[in-house]
């Protein structure tokens, strides 16, 4: 049976799945924004994971495993400005680099350091409880009930919402990503600027890499640990129109899906079952606020949107069809539950192509005349 705890663990469970995807998604916003494509994301949370995982092992430490982490970030969102910036080297390839250097190495010194000396973790951060707020029902297990880089992630997406759009520096970095001629004719250091935000960006995928291997698993194996993480995270970025709280909401729906896969391979609910309300519930809610915008959004009011509202009707039957017909147990494959997030990314990034714009300069090396 489905009941009020198994919504709640999945939604506290999602919002953990989605942690890396916002950071990852936030370091593609900072350097994006500021003009410098970053498709390196996989491989700068890939070596992050890796550093900090050495860092906390050598250190006996865990806060200074998640510092080595977010100081490997800088370095790689160091590196990769250089690439663009200095050698002017294609900014798709530069990334594609990153990430091939980063499993490359990774790979290497796993077996020569940690499976050769047979190293293992020292734990995961400890989970901490906001007292009164951790008590809310449903919310405060959610929101309040979290370990600390979990915490960071949802202080950091509203903190750099506010210093894009509301302070001098996020204007600047608006500018040399829009429009760099116009930002140098008024003072700003474009190539500056670039630097200073791709690699705040490479520090914000370091906290996702040290998230996975310091918060997330407690160990690190090399080919598996970020999972495809980082490319997830550029479809939020994309979807959610390189703006912060936009990523967050559309990486809790990847966390969703991904939480999903993970609470039906304990095998205590039916799955199909299980499946068919929750894809309902997303449809019906999903279609009902699409149909609610496309009206308000109309000239016409007397257009009905029909088919969102078809949308939202098919997820209200998938909703109660459990309820009414009896819907056999069925053992689904869990390879194949793993599959929703990388389906999610597909239909998302396919529906929303054309409808979002970038930053018009991004990609684009300037040269100062």
């Amino acid at each position: 049976m489905l009941d009020a705890n198994f919504f709640t663990a999945l939604l506290s469970l999602s919002l953990v799945k989605a942690t890396p995807l916002v950071l990852g998604a936030m370091s593609g916003i900072l350097c994006e924004r500021s003009g410098i494509i970053n498709i390196g994301i996989e491989g700068m949370m890939l070596m992050s994971a890796f550093a900090g995982f050495l860092g906390a092992v050598f250190s006996d430490s865990l806060w200074v495993g998640v510092l080595v982490g977010v100081l490997t970030g800088a370095v790689m969102g160091a590196f990769l400005a250089l690439l663009s910036i200095r050698y002017k080297v294609d900014q798709i390839i530069g990334g594609t680099v990153i990430n091939l250097l980063a499993v490359g190495i990774t790979s290497y010194f796993a077996v020569i350091i940690i499976d050769n000396q047979s190293l293992s973790g020292i734990g995961v951060l400890p989970i901490i409880q906001i007292p009164l707020l951790a008590d809310i029902p449903v919310i405060g297990p959610i929101l309040f009930r979290n370990q600390p880089i979990t915490f960071m992630m949802l202080i950091l997406v509203f903190v750099l919402h506010v210093a894009l759009f509301y302070t001098p520096w996020g204007l600047r970095t608006r500018a040399v990503g829009e429009h760099p001629r116009a930002a140098d004719t008024v003072g700003i250091r474009v190539n500056r600027m670039r630097y200073l935000d791709t690699t705040l960006g490479g520090m914000m995928a370091g906290l996702a890499g040290a998230f996975i291997t310091l918060e997330s698993v407690g160990s690190f194996e090399s080919g598996v640990m970020t999972n495809g993480r980082g490319f997830i995270a550029l479809a939020v970025m994309v979807s959610g129109n390189w703006r912060p709280i936009n990523a967050l909401i559309i990486a809790y729906i990847f966390g969703v899906s991904d939480a999903l896969g993970v609470r039906l391979q304990l095998g205590d609910v039916n799955q199909l079952a299980t499946l068919l309300i929750v894809a309902g519930l997303g449809m019906l809610i999903g279609g009902a606020l699409w149909a609610l915008t496309k009206y308000l959004g109309r000239r016409d009011e007397n257009k009905v949107p029909v088919t969102q509202i078809a949308l939202a009707v098919a997820g209200l039957v998938m909703v109660l069809a459990p309820a009414i017909v009896e819907i056999p147990e069925t053992n689904i494959p869990f390879q194949f539950l793993g599959l929703p997030p990388y389906i999610l990314t597909i239909i998302i990034v396919a529906g929303l192509v054309g409808n979002v714009r970038p930053p018009a300069a991004e990609g684009k090396v300037y040269e100062k005349q």
